[in-house]
């Protein structure tokens, strides 16, 4: 058991090592402030479908990163925050995905759409286009946030989730 520990930990630190050694001979830092452009932002309320024999809606929003930079960018992390516009200090849900791989974008290229969607939203029996205009309905915003490596998360832009129906 405990050589089988000891392995693990040898596997992981060696594991670790690998990848900060190789982050740091990639080249020059990446300031995804100054080398990523978000386009073609589309915010709505996604179609969930049905859940407990109600309607759902979760807010979506799909859009683009574009390397504005003269250098190649590759393996950059995404993290949405969706926050109600009356409470900003409670994240309302969340969502996490690669937005460039290992395979880079080259510079002026532009990624396919990314596509996020929180967990969270809301369920009601009223058909879908009146929950959008139910008196109690509260907007809520999203907080895009990109990450290049070891480096903290850096915020690209924040959204307000329109209210529009979104099925796709």
């Amino acid at each position: 058991m405990l050589a089988m520990r000891s392995a693990n930990i040898l596997l992981f630190t060696s594991l670790w090592l690998a990848a900060t050694l190789a982050g740091a001979c990639a080249g020059k830092p990446v300031d995804l402030k100054k080398d990523l452009e978000v386009t073609d932002v589309v915010t709505g309320w996604f179609d969930a479908g049905i859940v407990g024999g109600k309607n759902k809606l979760v807010p979506s929003i799909s859009f683009r990163l574009k390397n504005v930079s003269s250098e190649p960018i590759a393996s950059v992390q995404v993290m949405l925050t969706f926050r109600q516009v009356t409470d900003k200090d409670v994240e309302w849900g969340s969502a996490f995905a690669r937005g460039i791989g290992p395979e880079g974008l080259q510079p002026g290229a532009t990624t396919a759409p990314i596509v996020l969607r929180s967990e969270r939203g809301y369920t009601s029996e009223a058909p879908r286009a009146q929950m959008l205009q139910h008196s109690q309905f509260v907007d809520t915003n999203v907080l895009l946030f990109c990450k290049y490596g070891s480096q903290t998360w850096a915020k690209l832009g924040e959204y307000l989730v329109k209210r529009i129906l979104l099925t796709a």
